[in-house]
């Protein structure tokens, strides 16, 4: 039988077999040394990242259910392993787009989580579906709000061109004006809103055959 204890094994032993490829490219100069340093370091973290839920539980007393820790396991994969260490994120076109899409969808199950923490012991089924249905796409929509203004920062203070404003590989210019320089970030709340309301609108479905659905996100403090 699968166990979450086992599937949790299992992608620690995928993200060291991906960090030991990124050393090998380290060591074979594949990509520049700096920034496979910086990618090892990511792939380091995104190891630690998988017991993050557990930290949750041991430190914070808050423990989370396991249809948001797989959900969480699952956008980790994609973002970090395959799209950063993997380096999918260079080589198919959109794969950026495909994470601002799931990211939300993780968000909003985190909201129906939270959304459950705050009604304590209240049966979910006493409770109006929309309120869930409109707090998680709120929250999602917020937290990819907050996430441009990282992007922004990033660009101001460090000429990162997260949000793609520079028209060149190496981040050297020319700048873009007008309507191209919002495309990317446009693009990504685009996305972020798609995800949210197609995130929503499966539970709304779901919700109608299920009264205690909300139930499997409900996040709860260990007492």
């Amino acid at each position: 039988m699968i166990t979450q204890k086992k599937i949790q094994h299992a992608f620690t032993i995928f993200g060291i077999l991906v960090f030991l490829f990124n050393l090998y490219e380290l060591i074979t100069a594949r990509l520049p040394r700096g920034e496979m340093a910086v990618v090892m370091l990511e792939c380091l973290a995104g190891i630690a990242l998988i017991y993050l839920p557990q930290l949750i539980r041991k430190f914070l007393k808050v423990q989370l259910p396991v249809t948001i820790i797989y959900f969480y396991w699952f956008f980790l994969g994609l973002s970090v392993f395959l799209g950063t260490c993997l380096h999918l994120i260079r080589f198919i076109p959109g794969w950026d787009k495909l994470l601002h899409g799931v990211s939300p969808m993780l968000l909003t199950a985190l909201g129906y989580g939270i959304c459950g923490l705050l009604l304590k012991d209240k049966s979910i089924s006493d409770v109006s579906p929309w309120l869930f249905l409109i707090f998680g796409f709120a929250f999602a929509g917020v937290c990819g709000v907050l996430w441009e203004f990282w992007e922004f920062l990033c660009d101001t203070v460090a000429n990162m061109n997260l949000q793609r404003y520079l028209d060149s590989p190496d981040n050297s210019g020319p700048a873009l004006i007008g309507r191209a320089a919002l495309m990317d970030t446009m693009g990504d709340m685009f996305t972020n809103t798609a995800g949210a309301l197609i995130m929503g609108t499966y539970a709304f479905f779901k919700k109608r055959k299920d009264p205690l659905y909300f139930e499997a996100y409900r996040i709860r403090l260990i007492k």
